[in-house]
């Protein structure tokens, strides 16, 4: 188990972003900021390693409490918490594909719309994998597939064709976002649960390929990346303090013996 106040847990702070530690966990917290400024608050245990040696492998299970300044109506930017493979590195001139497996917030005009039926934008729990074989497969036809995808006939027909290809599964999360739950992730080799407040809120077959890093952030950017070809990134401006509290954080091994103690 590693609790938050480990040393393999390190903070991030740009453009005025602050982690503040609490006594069970951590703050994360924007400050105003305009919208040429980019901003992030964010806790990670990546920390100067190589992709190939973050420390997140399934069987894995990553709970924590959290809560939010506000409710999705006033947030802005993106945050969220979980594993992903930080696919944009400083060091690195070509990004990676994404993979990840995590609980995401995108504030509008935040918009991925990766699942048939979920909107690309809110709160939800999220599991996609970019580099599986099934989808480079496919790549080759990706102008062709943007623009069949504008006629919204075949968008309904064909999507679904590249959702399974990337392993894309998604579940549009209705809670208060300024009061406290408990979120818990079990990432297992070939299937990913989510549960909130202990109540099964996705269960997929799909799971992203290891290893991953643990992430938990705040920030004020936002991409657009829909099937119909419009792929956008940007950053907003702050007008109110935001944060996002987490507490309680574990992530440790998850065996069968947990899986039959549910």
């Amino acid at each position: 188990m590693r609790p938050l106040a480990n040393s393999t847990i390190s903070a991030l702070e740009i453009g005025g972003g602050v982690v503040e530690r609490t006594a069970d966990g951590a703050l994360l917290r924007l400050p105003t900021v305009s919208g040429q400024v980019y901003a992030d608050a964010q806790l990670y245990d990546y920390a100067d390693r190589q992709r190939a040696a973050y420390p997140n492998r399934p069987p894995l299970r990553l709970s924590l409490r959290a809560r939010f300044s506000g409710e999705a109506a006033t947030l802005r930017g993106t945050a969220g918490f979980g594993f992903w493979n930080q696919p944009f590195m400083p060091n690195q001139r070509l990004p990676r594909l994404p993979r990840y497996a995590w609980f995401f917030f995108g504030a509008p005009p935040h918009n991925m719309p990766f699942a048939l039926g979920v909107r690309g934008d809110g709160f939800k729990a999220a599991v996609g994998d970019f580099s599986r074989p099934a989808f480079l497969a496919l790549a080759p036809l990706t102008p062709l597939g943007f623009a069949l995808m504008r006629a919204p006939a075949l968008y309904r027909r064909l999507w679904h064709i590249a959702q399974c290809a990337i392993g894309v599964a998604e579940a549009p999360l209705q809670v208060a976002l300024m009061e406290w739950h408990a979120y818990r992730l079990e990432w297992l080799p070939h299937s990913v649960h989510f549960y909130v407040d202990d109540a099964l809120v996705l269960a997929t077959p799909y799971a992203p390929r290891p290893p991953l890093g643990f992430i938990a952030w705040i920030d004020n950017q936002y991409a657009i990346i829909t099937p119909q070809g419009d792929l956008r990134f940007g950053i907003v401006p702050i007008q109110q303090t935001q944060w996002l509290e987490i507490a309680a954080l574990s992530i440790a091994p998850l065996t069968m013996r947990h899986r039959a103690d549910k």
